[in-house]
């Protein structure tokens, strides 16, 4: 891939990215004048966590760094605005959710049921709901990290 293709994949990505994060900014009440930031931070997670995909880090890593990332930035803005970090960074996270591994490891789930147990199926199974599973661990410590660094009372070390 090309470096014109991969900054093309990667605007087209976050473009798509920022669509949703709006989305879920209007359905949690998010004030009309965070919904550009909230649009921004999905676009700036999910290009992160697409670049990092790109160069061969793992799904559930880059998820949880791109996580910290919107997290880090959501702590900026609120300073900034002064706004809690919440209001930008949640509907942020939203285009990052695993749907697809979800609805793989459900539809096992349900053949399991319908079909009866094969090797092949617990697996497809286990195999998309642990991938599902450690990428909302990913985005929910990710989102928690800035907290912990930030607004701790004693150091850190």
């Amino acid at each position: 891939m090309t470096l014109v293709e991969l900054l093309l994949a990667l605007l087209n990505d976050m473009f798509f990215a920022a669509i949703p994060a709006v989305g879920f900014a209007l359905v949690f009440n998010v004030p009309q004048n965070a919904l550009a930031y909230c649009a921004i931070g999905g676009a700036v997670g999910h290009g992160s966590r697409f670049l990092m995909m790109h160069y061969g880090v793992p799904i559930e890593w880059a998820t949880f760094f791109a996580a910290t990332i919107v997290g880090m930035i959501g702590v900026h803005w609120s300073h900034k605005f002064l706004a809690h970090p919440k209001v930008f960074t949640v509907a942020a996270l939203i285009p990052m959710v695993p749907g697809v591994f979800a609805y793989k490891a459900m539809i096992a789930m349900v053949e399991i049921n319908h079909l009866g147990y094969t090797p092949e199926l617990v697996a497809i199974l286990m195999e998309n709901f642990l991938k599902a599973m450690f990428i909302i661990a990913g985005l929910a410590i990710g989102l928690a990290m800035p907290g912990l660094l930030f607004y701790r009372s004693r150091p850190v070390v």
